[in-house]
């Protein structure tokens, strides 16, 4: 062990000096990475977890934003603090590593980053330090960190922020609950407290917007402040939605968790005390920072980046760079009062929160139903700490995260992309799939469930923002379907006849809604497009892998909902796959339209060729790498690129 790495173990919990936005950096844990695997010329990890305790100047105008900051405790410098534990896994040499500073939003309080970079089977199995699967983060030499930011999280799920409940505030807060099952009665759990219970009003509806009903059977029973027992009324299905308003209390400080991820990035990355276990000899190996998330956490993303939060409390940019994924142009709700960070608007579910409202693309804009204007960038520009970003969306965005408006205005006209913005589809891609999935039933879902995994094309779109940040390599064009190239147009009519794809023109909806009342209500609506498709059903503009380029099925980014669970709606996170019949008579007798496999490939070989040939193409392109090219290659020799259920 060199010298460097010894001085780093030895670290433990140390006082940050009181300028410092980050106070107590206390690692509780050091212990070897993937028992002590290497990783080309980085070697060898170890995973740190820790806890930052960072206090918060009320009166900085970095931190006016947060909501009811103002209100908290303050300790004895009259600062708010909190603390959010974190996780590290870093090269045992730091200065073998790549010098960048790759910080994932935990999804719920896991990390994703493994099965979407590195092809692992499960959650957390990166971060835990278990399993490296084909080692891609890891041999590009990356010091990876997460960072809790969630308070409604239990012990058990995840990493989580600790932050001050604001004392003598009450007020109305709202539950919605999709069950997806006809269990009952169902006890389910509140975000926070019941302040009394007398006031509390139960209602449910069939989907999304029909009217809130309040049938004579059903009823609650309050078990404790924090629990609720709902006896479901006969008539509605697996899929109906429950509201549940009451008067709670404790509210806490949620906006607290963008200031985690500032403070924690700016303290890793440029103290070197020796408080920062990154730091040796008056230095820290770490150059640069990336900020990552995927689906809630990429959501958090944009949501960092619009509350201004990229420039630290003594004025430096925090992030260079900035990768939200599957994201589509929704946000979160986490700056708020009785904040409930874990919702998840979909087309039918958790629809009406304030999670999914303007502003929705980078450059600045007007509101069309409010003449408001504001864009993502807005504050970043005011203080010249906008970050390089290449925001990735899958083609359930444009039905469930209304990803149109991305590259749209509100009223939808054709929006360019500021110069700082990349933006790439992965055509064809459900919200997220592992890599091991294949086109199977999913109860909740009329079709079989999309499969296809986005790891590949996504190590490329890494590989060219890290480029973009660290050379100042243009990375490629942006490749997404927009209106002035014609692969974006409104739902009628966007499906030729295909029986086998049933789109009956559903997407789940931009809405203006009002949160100042309760039930909240719908003011207006913004125009929302999808991408123009081929005659097999697969869309036209984005990254199309070589599963779609050279397909075997139709894979699209919607599913409906099946008989049982509020069908005529969407299912959330999924799309579809429906394959291709063997032959023209398999087609001819199930009345399909698209062609047969035999009809496109006249032999396995001929597959294959055409396979490598795309592959290829996209590799030139730079959207994907040579060392993926042997992988896809083998995958269309054994005839399983197309990942469908035999």
């Amino acid at each position: 062990m060199n010298k460097l790495a010894a001085a780093l173990l030895g670290l433990g919990a140390m006082t940050v000096a009181a300028r410092a936005e980050v106070t107590r950096f206390e690692v509780t844990a050091t212990t070897p990475a993937f028992a002590g695997a290497e990783f080309g010329s980085t070697g060898r990890y170890e995973r740190l977890a820790a806890r930052a305790t960072f206090a918060l100047d009320p009166n900085d105008a970095r931190n006016a934003g947060i909501v009811d900051l103002s209100l908290a405790p303050r300790n004895a410098q009259g600062r708010v603090e909190a603390t959010a534990e974190v996780v590290v896994l870093r090269p045992v040499e730091p200065l073998r590593g790549n010098g960048t500073l790759f910080v994932e939003v935990p999804n719920r309080g896991r990390e994703l980053a493994g099965q979407l970079f590195n092809d692992i089977n499960g959650a957390n199995r990166l971060a835990s330090g278990q399993d490296a699967g084909n080692g891609y983060l890891l041999r590009q030499g990356y010091t990876l960190v997460w960072v809790g930011w969630q308070t409604d999280l239990l012990p058990n799920e995840g990493l989580r922020l600790q932050a001050p409940v604001v004392p003598g505030v009450t007020g109305l807060s709202r539950e919605e609950y999709l069950f997806d099952h006809l269990r009952n009665p169902v006890t389910v759990r509140l975000t926070y407290p019941a302040a009394r219970r007398d006031d509390a009003v139960l209602s449910v509806r069939a989907q999304a917007d029909d009217a809130r009903a309040r049938p004579a059977d059903l009823r609650h029973r309050w078990v404790d402040d924090h629990h609720v027992e709902i006896f479901r009324p006969a008539g509605f299905d697996a899929g109906a939605l429950y509201e549940f308003t009451y008067t709670a209390k404790d509210p806490v400080v949620q906006g607290m968790a963008f200031a985690a991820f500032r403070d924690v990035t700016a303290f890793l990355r440029r103290d070197t005390s020796a408080a920062n276990p990154l730091a040796a000899h008056g230095r820290t190996p770490i150059a640069r920072a990336v900020l990552h998330g995927i689906s809630q956490s990429g959501r958090f993303v944009r949501d960092y980046l619009h509350g201004g939060f990229n420039q630290d409390e003594a004025g430096r940019q925090v992030f260079e760079a900035m990768q939200p994924h599957i994201a589509g142009t929704r946000r979160t709700y986490t700056n708020a009062r009785f904040a409930q960070p874990g919702r998840n608007p979909t087309p039918h579910g958790d629809r009406h929160y304030p999670a999914d409202q303007f502003p929705f693309t980078y450059a600045m804009q007007e509101d069309a139903l409010t003449g408001r204007r504001d864009g993502l960038l807005a504050r970043c520009e005011a203080t010249a700490t906008c970050p390089r970003i290449i925001q990735t969306d899958s083609e359930y965005e444009f039905y469930g995260a209304r990803a149109s408006l991305l590259v749209t205005d509100t009223r939808g006209n054709h929006a360019e992309l500021p110069e700082n913005v990349r933006a790439f589809l992965m055509t064809g891609h459900p919200h997220f799939a592992a890599p091991t999935a294949l086109g199977e039933a999913m109860e909740r879902c009329a079709l079989p469930v999309n499969p296809l995994h986005a790891g590949a094309p996504m190590r490329a779109v890494l590989a060219a923002l890290e480029a973009w940040v660290v050379e100042g390599r243009l990375p490629p064009a942006s490749r997404f379907p927009t209106r002035a190239a014609g692969t974006l147009r409104p739902a009628a009519g966007l499906y030729p006849a295909i029986p086998q794809l049933p789109y009956r023109g559903t997407f789940g909806p931009a809405q203006l809604v009002d949160n100042s009342v309760l039930p909240p209500v719908v003011r207006g609506e913004y125009p929302v497009l999808l991408p123009r498709v081929d005659a097999d059903g697969n869309a036209i503009g984005g990254l199309r892998a070589p599963a779609l380029e050279v397909p075997k099925a139709s894979y699209v980014g919607w599913n409906p909902r099946a008989q049982g669970f509020a069908p005529g709606a969407l299912c959330y996170n999924t799309g579809s796959v429906v394959a291709f019949a063997a032959t023209r008579a398999a087609r001819e007798a199930a009345q399909d339209p698209r062609l047969s496999v035999a009809e496109r490939y006249p032999t396995p070989a001929a597959y294959t060729a055409a396979v490598k040939a795309a592959a290829e193409r996209l590799v030139a392109e730079r959207l994907l790498l040579a060392e993926d090219l042997p992988r896809i290659a083998a995958a269309a020799e054994a005839d399983t690129l197309a990942r469908l259920k035999r």
